[in-house]
């Protein structure tokens, strides 16, 4: 959108006679209704009108990226069409660290897909070193001038990805999409987005890495996939990585359909965490009570005296506001995060420097957050919201350093489920196939 364009049109104007800037009307028609440019929408239901402005009409608008600014019947959406400009900087690697014989093998298939531009899923446990697998094949794919996207559902898996990659290509630009950020504009080697910010491009990447596939709310909002197919040029390598495969992912690679390959050991060689449950009665009436259960104040209590940091997860914004609210009357400096918590980025920091004891937190810290020597605990894990995959990556929040492999993973619970006993087996039947 031209908001958005930092050069005023008459700047525009001679790439845009001579074809290199194309310009597309923000929605088109599409048979009674319209389809939406930015995010291909074309559900009539999410589609709303409203008497605009600007043109003095009544302007049709796509409610799907709406969070993104308004995409509307009057407004343009301004693509390139010319040459990119091809890179001139430094790709060489500049990670110092060895592989795990399990991440070798799958950055050397991940090296051969990306030259072949084909499919990959990369099926490895919590902890594996996934960001580290990808070094290579990002090297190879940046020194054969290919731009690549490094994208994710969740904006907190961005922020923890970015530095990584800017340290291991310090010779390349690496710029960060997510809401809020700042570095929407301008060229880049390599782009680490969230899933949304990929509305953003049209056939622009060589190489496409979606990491945590299977993460909310990529793996539910078809809009997201759509956006991240139009992102990627009709060629371009698809790279696909999780700890937890969807069964339709599962399927297609059993059945030869999806090369894959598995990784059932985590990088240092020590075995997941086993988790344990434990019943603590009717939770739920023990906290509108203002109190929490005895079980987990104990836990917590040998946690904090042994100076551990400790995460805790519940299942809802109110549950993690008043949990955190009555944990911190006991261990001072204990605090909430959740997804409308402006402030989370700032508070898994401090949670990351031990200026937190405990962090309560909901399921938007489940994956993509590496704290050393962190454990765990689960208030409630029979509650819907944490499912197999959920519980699964909360376990695989802790003993993720080689230094620390071990550590506690608690669901407490007042019924066990069946999400929480194929958690358990899925953790053991990870452990048994990398002989752990």
């Amino acid at each position: 959108m031209l908001e958005e364009i930092d050069k005023p049109l008459d700047v525009l104007l001679p790439f845009l006679k001579a074809g290199h800037i194309v310009m597309h009307p923000g929605l088109s028609k599409a048979g009674n209704g319209y389809e939406c440019r930015r995010c291909l929408e074309k559900d009539p239901g999410l589609f709303a009108a409203f008497m605009c402005a600007r043109c003095g009409q009544r302007c049709h608008y796509c409610r799907t990226c709406l969070e993104m600014g308004r995409m509307d019947t009057c407004r343009i959406l301004f693509s390139w069409n010319g040459r990119m400009a091809p890179m001139q900087r430094h790709a060489t690697l500049q990670w110092k660290g060895e592989l795990s014989p399990g991440q070798q093998t799958a950055s050397d298939t991940l090296c051969q897909a990306i030259a072949e531009r084909t499919e990959l899923l990369i099926w490895a446990v919590c902890g594996a070193g996934k960001t580290e697998i990808l070094f290579r094949g990002i090297e190879s794919a940046c020194q054969a001038k290919k731009r690549v996207l490094l994208t994710t559902p969740r904006a907190d898996v961005v922020m923890e990805l970015l530095p990584r990659i800017r340290a291991a290509f310090p010779g390349l630009i690496v710029k960060g999409l997510y809401g809020g950020s700042e570095e929407r504009f301008g060229y880049a080697d390599i782009h680490v987005a969230t899933t949304h910010q990929t509305r953003r491009f049209r056939d622009a990447f060589d190489v496409v890495i979606i990491d945590e596939i299977d993460a909310f709310p990529f793996s539910y909002d078809r809009s997201l996939k759509l956006a991240v197919d139009k992102a990627a040029a009709p060629d371009a390598a698809r790279i696909y990585l999780t700890a937890t495969p969807s069964s339709d992912l599962k399927k297609q690679a059993r059945s030869g359909s999806l090369p894959f390959v598995q990784i059932p050991v985590r990088y240092h060689g020590s075995a997941l965490p086993v988790p344990t449950m434990q019943w603590i009665g009717n939770w739920k009436k023990v906290l509108k009570k203002d109190r929490l259960p005895s079980a987990l104040l104990a836990w917590c209590g040998r946690k904090v005296k042994a100076e551990i940091p400790v995460f805790v997860f519940v299942s809802s914004v109110n549950q993690a506001e008043t949990v955190s609210r009555l944990l911190a009357e006991k261990w001072e400096g204990t605090i909430g995060v959740h997804a409308a918590d402006s402030l989370r980025h700032e508070k898994v920091q401090q949670f990351r420097e031990k200026q937190i004891p405990i962090l309560v937190t909901t399921t938007i810290l489940e994956r993509g957050v590496t704290i050393k020597g962190a454990e765990a605990a689960v208030l409630g894990a029979e509650e819907d919201i944490f499912d197999e995959k959920a519980l699964v990556q909360i376990a695989g929040r802790v003993g993720r350093s080689a230094d620390q492999p071990g550590g506690d993973v608690m669901y407490f619970h007042y019924g066990k489920t069946a999400a929480m006993l194929d958690a358990v087996r899925h953790i053991e039947s990870m452990n048994k196939q990398g002989g752990r």
